[in-house]
């Protein structure tokens, strides 16, 4: 049964599910936390709000403060420039009957209603999984919520230097090699997408003072296009987390 969560979805609600969830499971830290595109910032901001429950982290493709996205009609955003000034609301657990989605079904924009063409690579059970899930309301609202506040987040990393702030845990930054743009497709040229790209990957390598920067050949959805890569670096992070070693 469909059942939204507690909103508005700010990183620090994420967190706090996440954090309870793991303690009403028995699981008991420090964990390895990966965090793929938004998922990034997420992790990141556990490890700043739990710093002693995370022993080290991947970063899959994350998107970070800075970033050029796309929002429709070639016209790009660098995340944080959204930010509007508000204090982020104290997560809690209780949900209220505003965090009902209004929407209903028929609402929700047409390219949801089909399967993209990157979860082909998904066994055929996982793919309906996939679309069932991406046609809730509850879903499309969550998401829109969580884009609604990380500007807030992104703006104050932006606004402070961030290199150093996840200490010495093993950290493994997994970049794409090339962002695929192309001039034309943006307000901004090519080039310049590109540059700003590569440099924040860089820069996430140094949130960490025991890191490491791994180019991967693939699309952004390289848990999908280039899983083994991925699990790769989750394990060598586990033995650098056990036996105290470097990246």
């Amino acid at each position: 049964m469909e059942r939204p969560g507690p909103k508005p979805r700010t990183f620090a609600q994420l967190n706090l599910e996440l954090h309870v969830g793991l303690s009403k499971l028995g699981e008991r830290g420090p964990f390895v936390l990966v965090g793929h595109s938004y998922g990034g910032p997420v992790v990141r901001n556990f490890a700043a709000t739990y710093p002693g429950e995370v022993a080290g982290m991947v970063l899959v493709d994350a998107a970070h403060e800075g970033l050029r996205v796309g929002i429709g009609g070639g016209k790009t955003l660098r995340l944080g420039d959204d930010a509007k000034g508000l204090s982020i609301p104290a997560p809690h657990e209780e949900i209220s009957a505003s965090d009902k989605p209004a929407l209903r079904a028929g609402d929700l924009p047409d390219e949801l209603k089909v399967l993209d063409p990157m979860f082909k690579t998904l066994p055929p059970d996982e793919q309906k999984q996939q679309l069932w899930a991406q046609m809730l309301p509850a879903v499309y609202d969550a998401q829109n919520s969580e884009t609604q506040w990380s500007g807030e987040y992104f703006a104050k990393w932006l606004a402070k230097p961030q290199a150093g702030t996840l200490g010495k845990i093993p950290l493994i930054v997994l970049s794409r090699a090339d962002g695929g743009y192309k001039d034309g497709d943006a307000d901004i040229p090519a080039a310049q997408l590109e540059r700003e790209r590569k440099e924040g990957q860089a820069r996430l390598a140094l949130l960490s003072s025991n890191s490491r920067q791994v180019i991967v050949h693939s699309g952004h959805n390289m848990n999908l296009e280039a899983p083994d890569d991925v699990a790769a670096s989750i394990r060598a992070v586990v033995e650098a987390v056990r036996h105290h070693g470097k990246m």
